[in-house]
């Protein structure tokens, strides 16, 4: 989960999850499904506090389409890099954590893009969106996803046949809507409040970077876990952060002010309730933002 940088403003609240979708390409590249982390979260910023990309669309669920479809009045970029996996690991039982090395130094993305993802001799292309910072890109050269494993062929062959050296094409897409860049070192940072609900403690992924956000910037970025059916003892480390059941109104209704912005991620009907729950408290439409392009 990547949060992207912040003002001097109001609060935002944001909320996460995970989706998979596929589409197909007749010859040149063949390729992928695109996961989302398959969780729910809700952030709390400030007006400034966090300039990052997500689509404030309309609240309707769609026809099930596939991924050219559904994504074909985007933007993408011209530019296709080959990729070559560097690493593998559990990210989650059910979510592995790709490292990819970027060979074209032309390759580049925001905050909230995706990519279609090529694998050859694959027909089904998807695309999955990023879980590491445009910043590691430019450093290293590496882009980082996260797929979950369904029967969809991309997420199958990734849990199944990826290995390291395993190469693949990837492009990037989204249209950025409120895109804003950073400040550099003169931006003093807002304050974002995370709410993150999943099944239970072992599929809220990234749960140890939070962790180590909470504590690089204390007062700064605050997280609240729920999760809905956990059995097993909660670890000592994430206790004073977890809450069992769901997000709900009480949980939001104290962030509600002119300055919060509200960034919902997550399935269709995880989205569409949050965004019905936050206008019954007053929230406006145009403080909500979502990205809901499946």
């Amino acid at each position: 989960m990547y949060f992207s940088g912040a003002g001097d403003s109001g609060p935002v609240i944001m909320a996460c999850a995970t989706i998979h979708v596929g589409f197909t390409v007749p010859q040149l590249l063949r390729g992928a499904s695109r996961i989302l982390p398959t969780h729910s979260a809700l952030v709390v910023l400030r007006h400034s506090a966090f300039c990052y990309c997500t689509v404030n669309s309309t609240i309707k669920s769609k026809r099930k389409m596939d991924h050219l479809e559904r994504t074909a009045n985007n933007f993408r970029q011209e530019v296709i890099s080959q990729a070559k996996v560097c690493g593998i690991s559990n990210e989650s039982e059910t979510v592995k954590r790709l490292r990819l090395a970027i060979t074209n130094k032309d390759f580049t993305f925001k905050a909230g893009q995706w990519v279609d993802f090529f694998i050859p001799g694959l027909s089904v292309v998807g695309g999955f969106s990023m879980c590491s910072s445009p910043g590691l890109l430019k450093r290293e050269g590496i882009l980082e996803l996260a797929v979950k494993h369904t029967d969809h062929p991309p997420a199958h062959w990734v849990h199944t046949e990826c290995t390291l050296d395993s190469e693949v094409a990837l492009r990037v897409g989204a249209d950025l809507h409120g895109y804003q860049e950073g400040k550099g070192n003169g931006y003093k940072m807002g304050t974002v409040k995370l709410y993150y609900s999943a099944k239970n403690t072992s599929q809220l992924l990234f749960k140890k970077s939070i962790l180590g956000l909470m504590n690089a910037f204390p007062g700064k970025i605050r997280c609240r876990f729920h999760v809905t059916q956990q059995s097993s003892p909660i670890c000592e480390e994430l206790r004073p952060h977890v809450t069992e059941g769901r997000i709900s109104e009480k949980d939001l209704e104290k962030h509600v002010s002119k300055d919060t912005l509200w960034y919902i991620c997550g399935p269709p009907p995880m989205i569409e309730s949050i965004s019905k729950l936050l206008s019954d408290i007053g929230v406006p439409r145009n403080c909500v933002f979502f990205e809901k392009w499946w």
